[in-house]
């Protein structure tokens, strides 16, 4: 069986970037980083869909949900915590 190579993120990125300029064709990208070039059609596809999503405003919005649910729900532990904390002192003070 094959072993699997695994890529870097940069690199990912380094090769779908020189692919979107198109100063070289896939084929010769694919020579000279030694992949296949399926692997660059792929990045350079990943890499423009994931433009558009940075500029479509999408990506913040969906941010902006999923941090405000996480400052409520740790909002909400620091109450538990100080009527746990107020309590505790009540009961040692004793």
């Amino acid at each position: 069986m094959a072993k699997r190579n695994t890529y870097s993120a940069s690199f990912k990125a380094k090769v779908a970037l020189e692919a979107i300029k198109g100063e070289q064709n896939v084929a010769e990208l694919a020579a000279r980083y030694q992949i296949h070039p399926a692997l660059v059609t792929k990045w350079k596809k990943q890499a423009v869909e994931g433009m558009a999503e940075t500029f479509s405003g999408g990506g913040r919005s969906a941010g902006k949900g999923s941090q405000e649910a996480r400052t409520k729900e740790l909002h909400a532990k620091i109450g538990e915590l100080t009527v746990e904390r107020d309590f505790l002192a009540k009961a040692f003070s004793r």
